[in-house]
């Protein structure tokens, strides 16, 4: 029977993920008062988006399976540090350069935490729920950025000291679930490797290479798509529709994140394939209508148009990420994560960084439409070849039948 710390350390686990993931969002709606104050041009803007993906990628990609080495608290407490040193310096930033640091803090700290967060969810997962581990894996950081871009949003509109208020929330917040740690039982034994381990790397294991081939176009499209939305949507609601509201960027934010994640619960219990074969349709239908009523100046088409994106987000990820979760044996487990979300980070960033450098020379609307099509093309080539491959149908009805046989019975093909 499961012990009442595992079961606790479950929660624990999970509130952490949504707390660290959250705060990673929270930078998002205060950009604008800080271009604002500080005249930072959007090239700058762009590089201190960049600076935060370049410290997460790095992050993973060194320590991305440090935790299945040296056990995963050692790797969280140190993560929940540096993420709480992060929200402490962006609470006291005075420029452009100091905003730099906090990001770069912030991007290592947040890296090192998303895979062994991830990992020590399925490490506890709930005898009773054995599926839940997986479904908030894939749950969990849609909601987050919904509840951080709403939380700063809603603070910088309404709060008092807006631009340092929020952080020192979230840092507390962060504060109190790593003391929470201290009751979590470590079911990682360490073995030996840990220094090679941090050698730059994509770590995979052989079993779930195929399967990872097949489903790496919805992983790119999902969070492409993401990219989008949190670095130009709020320029859009000002520019092209006079939305100055701080809360309103957070809150269009929120509706995209949001439908993904309650998209994801709507399909814990249908077959993974077709989950996300709906997600590739959504990549490509939401997309296509947020373009255009954002060139049609339609504030309630775009909004229409962010659930249907937000559906594709929340099928295509979480569908795939489950069948990969099905297939990731438990020394393995942070590795398979980090990987995941080197993939996500570097579709997420890139054609974010790209799209901010073209703005200042062509424009709002033609670089938001421009990146538009790309995540068009991109999810509508990943489900023409989902379709057209026999190959990747059967490897990926395995992955789901296993998926089914893990969640023992609590997953089952509709």
């Amino acid at each position: 029977m499961q012990s009442s710390r595992s079961v606790a350390g479950f929660w624990i686990i999970a509130a952490m993920l949504l707390v660290s993931v959250a705060s990673s969002a929270v930078p998002s709606p205060i950009y604008p008062v800080y271009a604002a104050e500080w005249h930072l041009t959007p090239i700058m803007l762009t590089g201190v988006f960049a600076i935060y993906v370049l410290g997460l990628l790095a992050s993973l990609l060194t320590a991305g399976s440090l935790s299945d080495h040296v056990g995963r608290k050692p790797v969280l407490f140190a993560g929940a540090v540096g993420v709480v040193a992060a929200m402490g310096l962006f609470s006291v930033a005075d420029g452009l350069g100091s905003l730099i640091v906090a990001r770069i803090v912030q991007g290592v700290s947040v890296g090192l935490l998303l895979g062994t967060l991830g990992a020590a969810l399925l490490d506890h997962s709930l005898e009773r729920h054995p599926g839940l581990a997986s479904v908030l894996n894939g749950v969990t950081p849609p909601i987050a950025l919904a509840v951080g871009a709403m939380s700063s949003g809603a603070f910088v509109e309404w709060g008092p000291l807006p631009e340092r208020l929020v952080y020192l929330v979230f840092g507390s917040l962060l504060v109190l679930v790593a003391a929470a740690l201290v009751v979590v039982p470590e079911r990682v034994q360490r073995r030996p490797g840990a220094l090679r381990s941090l050698a730059p790397t994509i770590s995979l294991p052989r079993a779930s290479r195929p399967l990872f081939r097949s489903v790496a176009g919805a992983l790119v499209s999902s969070w492409a798509l993401g990219g989008l939305y949190l670095s130009l949507v709020p320029s859009v609601l000002g520019g092209v529709f006079g939305v100055t509201n701080h809360f309103g960027a957070g809150a269009l934010i929120g509706v995209f994140t949001g439908a993904g994640a309650l998209t994801g619960l709507a399909i814990q219990r249908m077959d993974a394939r077709r989950g996300m074969l709906i997600g590739l349709v959504a990549l490509v239908v939401g997309p296509v209508v947020t373009l255009a009523f954002v060139v049609t100046a339609s504030l309630p088409g775009l909004v229409v148009g962010t659930v249907i994106a937000g559906v594709g987000f929340g099928a295509g990820f979480q569908a795939a990420l489950r069948m990969l979760l099905a297939t990731a044996a438990p020394t393995h487990r942070a590795g398979i994560l980090s990987t995941i979300y080197v993939v996500s980070y570097l579709a997420f960033g890139v054609p974010s960084v790209v799209a901010g450098l073209f703005e200042p020379t062509v424009g709002l609307v033609p670089v938001v439409v421009g990146y538009g099509a790309f995540v068009v093309v991109a999810a509508a080539v990943a489900l023409v070849m989902q379709l057209g491959s026999r190959r990747a149908a059967a490897i990926e009805e395995v992955a789901a039948e296993r998926l089914e046989c893990t969640a023992s019975g609590s997953i089952r093909t509709v």
